[in-house]
């Protein structure tokens, strides 16, 4: 599958990236809203390579090279970060920071399946999102599988967490006022985020932001969809390489690890409040639906947003299409309210 300038959910990429699309003998374009049909069929028209260990070393090169520059205009510092737990020093990026301030803070973890993307690509769309919200924004160099499991990369995670926390002085942030966004695989690593806050107790967590989070492993592997499900971008094969990578076990087997995977984990209580927004055209659409019922059951405040007809990562791919506008305005409406501003601030 191609993809005119974004190929994953929170990965910026070189134009011509392209993802081998599983075969159909259907149309899923038909079932997609009007505006997103024609990126839909473009994705959809070529080959690619395939999503496996051995293309993984190009894909992540393309992706670099496609990568977007940095606004000149809103300040970046890239910092180094003191792992846990014996883990290794963790690179992050710290965009819109100010001395003095108590601005609120979003602790952001990037998309890609686990495997793709990094947290420097990101950083023009993150320099935008930290304006636009007036905000203090650390986005987490975290370590990829599968050359890292899941221990690794949420302790990378969780680190930068409380490294921000600590240093909300320095930063101009109001250390009680710290959201979590991801995106994709991004949406994993928040929610783990959240659930390793809560149960180590250190550092309180205002509210968690996940944009069609990957959730659960089962999708795709023991828990089938709709054939027009997932059929555009993000697909079941992808789905489940992507498990394997960071759990090292087989995707819906019990092989994998509960503190791997929030869908997993039993105990949802006491989590932050949580905005969960997908389209219905997604392959995470009934896994989000129903972490968000499980988290609403834990007596956890939940928003859910579904926008019909809607592909993965659709509003990076297609901006200005009318459902776009709708989940990002959404989306940022979420976290101004969880930061205690008005729309107008």
């Amino acid at each position: 599958m191609r993809a005119t300038a974004t190929v994953l959910a929170g990965i910026a990429t070189a134009p011509d990236l392209s993802v081998a699309a599983e075969p159909s003998a259907f149309d899923p374009v038909a079932y997609l809203d009007p505006e997103l049909r024609a990126a839909a069929r473009q994705m959809l028209s070529g080959g690619g390579l395939p999503l496996d260990a051995n293309s993984l070393p190009a894909m992540r090169a393309q992706q670099a090279a496609g990568a977007e520059p940095p606004l000149t205009d809103v300040p970046v510092s890239q910092r180094t970060v003191v792992g846990t737990n014996g883990m290794p020093d963790v690179t992050v990026y710290v965009v819109n920071a100010a001395k003095g301030g108590a601005r609120p803070g979003i602790l952001h973890t990037h998309g890609g399946g686990h495997i793709l993307g990094s947290a420097k690509s990101e950083l023009r769309y993150l320099q935008n999102l930290a304006r636009d919200l007036d905000c203090v924004l650390v986005t987490v160099e975290y370590r990829l599988a599968p050359e890292t499991r899941y221990t690794g990369s949420i302790e990378d995670n969780y680190a930068a967490l409380k490294w921000m926390h600590s240093s909300a002085n320095e930063l101009g942030l109001d250390a009680t006022r710290i959201a979590l966004l991801g995106e994709s695989a991004g949406g994993t690593h928040a929610a783990l985020l959240a659930i390793t806050a809560r149960d180590r107790g250190e550092v309180p967590v205002l509210f968690q932001c996940l944009v069609y989070p990957m959730l659960d492993d089962r999708t795709g592997s023991t828990r089938q969809l709709p054939p027009w499900i997932g059929a555009v971008l993000w697909t079941r094969d992808a789905n489940r390489f992507g498990w394997r990578a960071f759990t090292g076990g087989e995707p819906g087997t019990l092989e994998i690890p509960a503190a791997a995977v929030p869908a997993r984990v039993d105990n949802l209580a006491g989590l932050p409040p949580a905005w969960i927004g997908v389209g219905g055209a997604d392959l995470f659409v009934e896994e989000d639906i129903e972490y968000a019922e499980r988290l609403n059951d834990a007596a956890v405040p939940t928003e859910l947003l579904v926008l019909p007809r809607a592909f993965h990562a659709f509003d990076r791919i297609v901006p200005d299409a009318g459902v776009s506008r709708r989940f990002t305005a959404a989306k940022m409406d979420a976290l101004r309210r969880a930061f205690g501003k008005s729309a107008d601030a």
